[in-house]
């Protein structure tokens, strides 16, 4: 093994590692390998660059721009409806139907954008059937990944294997060569699915219409009814003549008002300005739990009190610890950021007690304070964190700070309050973050005094005992609000009232982020997604497990989560026309540019037509057509760039140079030589064979684009080395790529139906090895009749 061959070994080794574990994002990843291929003079640097120009990758992305006007001018979608009108009833014809559709529309299109597509369509036709959604949605991200194996286009793995061998000197593959061996797997995989597959599938019903008494209703696959209390407003509340928002409940209580009960008529999704009247019985949603749990809320709630106390801002400074202001620097990044977002704590190590503006100073309700150019901060910090405040280029002008200021700026004599945590209370044991004081107040604990010692800026993480005094910076009408709360009286809603929430013009629909978003790991909060949309996130469905605690609004979100979501129906539509959102049901989707449609159909053709006589090479004519795409107004420039898989382009892009460097340096060679080593002498099936096994278990954790640019390479050595052509091995290869289904994270389609579908990683398991077996042993038979080993 030769020096060069060691460090491209190296290379990969590490660059295997970073894909599997994600540790940090793949398409840096790939980056790095471009970089470093480059750097070790294993490629010239502009080698390492070619990948962003090469024909592989320009037809990718121009394919995606393609798929999305068509989709954009609703032509897939009408494909849609027409034929799955002709499902029936059958839960057999249904998912015949429905991988036949989505089977058809991937041969030209991203199976993700179909996937996204018809989920919507596909359930309303499991609540129009009574039929699971959990029986629909697996077959139809199987069926978008089996229809990409039928022509050329279909998959980016087919258009890598066919660019790859025109590098060679060989003839590529064109359009309609997978399709003979591409049509049988398809074939078998539907009737796989219909005929065994089915029976493997889980049966948990996600989606019914939540009006008809014999189907489970989204409230119920959520268990919501027993998450719904009711909580009756005291005839003498200081809360009657208050808003819902002025009342804080949602904030104090960590629950979402859905309704209100007066004088026996339900309001369903009452407004935050709504007035509280005397005897309202709210309907919430308790994300931390059901009637008993919000009783003892509202116990521990009660048992805060405030504690006469003297001299109470000498317990806010120590040696170690300080009071300082902080000016927020012109040009800083967290300018335009909330508190909350920027974690103070965490990222800077101190506790922000107050904002000054000019003369207006804000002290309580922080976490949603937006930073600006000149804020001035009065925050506790430790001695230890002080350099680095002065090195930061966030701030600016620190300066310690004085009891008169603190008293004259501030009025922090007036504002510190001194509540008990007395025994018995069930704070006792639980961490200052886990009490919730700090959303309870909008404030945070600037110090704890336990057995006559005053500890600053207690950690988070610190567990609260019997007779511990708090020290916090509120007002007294804040713990007002809060009596007032305890004196609510807490009941179980009846089964009528929890019907009446779901009406013509309020309900319940569940959402979730689309293939090309731009949100995924952002908040709830940092999103302001119930201002913005109007809608309350009531639960979130990941990976098997239903989330609904009150901490909803700081889970980052992430693509497959399902979003259950409460609200006024209108707004359903508002949601789904945001690029970012996909609402799952069909009469809350964007309107397509149906008046372009046809436009779009010839464009299509006029790409395809030129290919199937080989009068132009597939990435010019994807390209061109893709451009009289937007200018024709099929779709936007800006849908356009949306309509790219951005993540895709740049791993294939930056793994090309590795693959080009695996055949450069001979390692591609030293690695065919043991393949044929070790099942040569079987024979060339049984090396395919091995080859797709590797690629099966591949696609489990390598992104299939990069798995393939690094098979190239060593399928063509080892086709070399047995004398055979490498076609077959090749288009072998590629289908095992795109035929992932064994986990949910093999394919962004297979993670797409997760939470609507409500599936779980083994349900992928269950289904997917044996669909796997079936592809398999279907390519392993056929190949050889379409494409043999001889010339």
């Amino acid at each position: 093994m030769t020096t060069e061959m060691l460090i491209v070994f190296t290379i990969l080794g590490t660059s295997v590692v970073f894909l599997v574990t994600e540790w940090i994002p793949m398409e840096v990843t790939a980056l790095l390998v471009l970089g470093a291929v480059a750097l070790t003079g294993l490629t010239t640097p502009t080698e390492a660059l070619a990948g962003f120009s090469n024909p592989a990758v320009v037809t990718v992305w121009a394919v995606f721009i393609l798929s999305g006007g068509l989709t954009r001018t609703g032509v897939a979608n009408m494909i849609g409806r027409i034929v799955l009108r002709l499902s029936g009833k059958s839960e057999t014809q249904l998912i015949v139907v429905i991988m036949t559709c989505a089977g058809t529309m991937s041969a030209i299109m991203n199976n993700v954008a179909v996937a996204a597509l018809m989920m919507p369509v596909v359930m309303d036709i499991a609540r129009s059937t009574k039929t699971p959604a959990s029986r629909l949605l697996m077959p139809l991200a199987y069926g978008s990944l089996l229809g990409g194996l039928t022509t050329m286009i279909g998959t980016p793995p087919n258009i890598l294997v066919s660019e790859a061998l025109r590098d060679q000197g060989l003839q590529p593959f064109t359009l309609f060569d997978f399709t003979p061996v591409g049509l049988t797997v398809f074939a078998v995989g539907v009737a796989f699915m219909a005929g065994i597959g089915r029976h493997l599938l889980p049966v948990r019903d996600l989606q019914r219409d939540p009006r008809d008494r014999d189907a489970r209703s989204l409230s119920e696959q959520y268990q919501l009814e027993a998450h719904m209390p009711r909580l009756e407003v005291p005839r003498r509340s200081i809360l009657v003549g208050k808003s819902i928002a002025e009342s804080r409940i949602g904030t104090i209580l960590g629950v979402n008002v859905v309704g209100i009960s007066r004088r026996g008529r339900v309001m369903a999704a009452p407004a935050p300005s709504e007035i509280l009247q005397a005897n309202d019985g709210l309907i919430v949603e308790s994300g931390g739990g059901g009637t008993r749990k919000l009783r003892e809320e509202l116990f521990s709630l009660g048992q805060l009190q405030i504690e006469p106390e003297s001299s109470l801002l000498d317990d806010l400074i120590t040696d170690s610890v300080i009071l300082v202001e902080i000016s927020v620097a012109p040009q800083a990044k967290i300018v335009g950021r909330t508190i909350s977002q920027l974690d103070f704590r965490k990222r800077f190590g101190v506790n922000v007690l107050a904002v000054r503006r000019g003369v207006n100073v804000q002290r309580t309700h922080l976490q949603d304070r937006i930073m600006d150019n000149g804020d001035i901060l009065l925050v506790q910090a430790h001695q230890r964190n002080m350099d680095a405040l002065r090195e930061s280029s966030d701030f600016f002008n620190l300066q310690n700070v004085s009891p008169n200021i603190l008293i004259d700026h501030y009025d922090l004599d007036q504002r510190i309050l001194a509540m008990r945590v007395h025994a018995g209370s069930n704070l006792i044991d639980r961490s200052l973050k886990d009490s919730r004081l700090g959303a309870v107040l909008g404030i945070s604990v600037v110090a704890l005094v336990r057995s006559g010692q005053a500890f600053p800026m207690p950690e988070p993480e610190t567990p609260l005992q019997a007779e511990d005094l708090l020290l916090v910076i509120g007002r007294p009408e804040d713990l007002d609000l809060i009596q007032a709360l305890t004196e609510f009286r807490v009941e179980q809603a009846v089964a009528k009232e929890l019907e009446a929430i779901e009406t013509e013009d309020a309900g319940l629909v569940e959402a979730m982020l689309s293939p090309h978003t731009t949100l995924a790991g952002k908040t709830l909060r940092e999103l302001n997604f119930r201002e913005k949309y109007g809608l309350t996130v009531l639960a979130i469905w990941r990976e098997g497990s239903i989330y609904r605690t009150d901490k909803l609004r700081d889970m980052a979100l992430r693509f497959g989560d399902a979003m259950l979501l409460y609200g006024k129906r209108p707004h359903f539509n508002l949601l789904g026309h945001e690029p970012d959102f996909l609402v799952l049901t069909q009469s809350a989707q964007e309107h397509p540019n149906l008046s372009k449609a046809k436009i779009s159909i010839s464009i299509m053709a006029a790409v395809l037509l030129p290919v199937m006589m080989n009068w132009t090479p597939i990435y010019l004519a994807a390209v061109i057509g893709a451009a009289v795409m937007v200018l024709t107004r099929c779709l936007t420039m800006e849908e356009a760039y949306r309509a790219i898989e951005w993540k895709g382009i740049f791993l294939i892009a930056g793994m090309l140079p590795l693959g080009e460097a695996l055949n450069s340096t001979g390692a591609a060679s030293y690695l065919a030589t043991a393949v044929v080593a070790t099942v040569g002498d079987f024979g060339p099936t049984a090396v395919m064979a091995g080859l797709m096994v590797l690629t099966f278990m591949a696609t489990c954790v390598i992104p299939t684009a990069a798995l393939v640019v690094l098979m190239v390479p060593i399928i063509l050595s080892t086709a070399a080395d047995m004398g055979v052509t490498p076609y077959p091995m090749m288009m072998a290869m590629a289908m095992a790529a795109s035929a992932s289904f064994m986990t949910p994270i093999s394919h962004p389609a297979n993670v797409m139906v997760m939470g609507p579908g409500g599936y779980r990683f083994s349900d992928y398991l269950k289904v997917g090895i044996p669909l796997t077996l079936a592809v398999f042993v279907t390519v392993l038979l056929v190949m050889p009749f379409f494409w043999p080993f001889t010339p």
